[in-house]
C-alpha cells in the first residue's frame, strides 16, 4: 500500500499539492511584508541642481526628519534606490543624464518632483534650454509645488507617495487571492 503511493505519479501530485498550499499560505503574508518594507524604507536619488536642495536638506534634518517617514539617506548606488526626487531646473543637456539615472534604478522605482522649476519650468520657462517639466522624460509619481517648497511639503508628498504604494500592492495582492 505505501509502494503504490509512493510512486512516482503520485509523488509528482503530492509535491504539486503541497506547492499550492504553501504559496496559498505565504503568499499573501509575505506579500503584506514585502510591501510593508517596501513603503517605510524609500531609499533617494537626489538631483539637485537649485534652491529646493536647501529646502530637502531642511527636511532631512533634526526638524522635520524625514527619517521617520521612511525615507532613509542614500549612501548606497543607483542600483540601490528605489526613489529619485528631482528637485529644481532640468535643462536639455541634463535631460539624457536624468533619463540615464532612472533607467539604472531597480524596479520598482518611484518619481517625486520637487518644486516649480521641475514641474513646469518655474522661472526659467522661457529660456530656450530649460525643459517645461520633468514629466517629458521620466514619469512623475507625485509632484510637491512650490518654490521652493516647505519641507512640510515634501514630507506631504512623500505620504502621497507611500499611499500611492500601499493602494497598488495591496490591491494587487487581494486580487490574486
Amino acid at each position: 500500500m505505501i509502494k503504490d503511493l509512493l510512486n512516482p505519479t503520485n509523488f509528482n501530485v503530492m509535491v504539486s499539492k503541497l506547492s499550492d498550499v504553501l504559496v496559498r499560505a505565504l503568499d499573501k503574508p509575505l506579500g503584506y511584508a514585502v510591501n510593508w518594507g517596501r513603503i517605510w524604507s524609500l531609499w533617494p536619488v537626489h538631483l539637485e541642481t537649485a534652491c529646493c536642495s536647501v529646502e530637502f536638506g531642511a527636511a532631512s534634518g533634526p526638524r522635520y526628519d524625514v527619517e521617520r517617514f521612511g525615507i532613509i539617506e542614500a549612501f548606497g548606488s543607483l542600483r540601490q534606490c528605489d526613489l529619485i526626487v528631482v528637485q529644481g531646473t532640468v535643462t536639455r543637456k541634463m535631460a539624457p543624464r536624468v533619463r540615464m539615472v532612472y533607467d539604472q534604478m531597480p524596479e520598482p522605482k518611484y518619481v517625486i518632483a520637487m518644486g516649480a522649476c521641475a514641474i513646469t519650468g518655474g522661472l526659467y520657462v522661457d529660456s530656450y534650454n530649460v525643459l517645461p517639466g520633468v514629466d517629458g522624460i521620466i514619469p512623475v509619481d507625485v509632484y510637491v509645488p512650490g518654490c521652493p517648497p516647505r519641507p512640510e511639503t515634501l514630507i506631504q508628498g512623500t505620504m502621497l507617495l507611500q499611499e500611492k504604494i500601499k493602494t497598488y500592492y495591496f490591491t494587487t495582492i487581494k486580487e490574486r487571492t
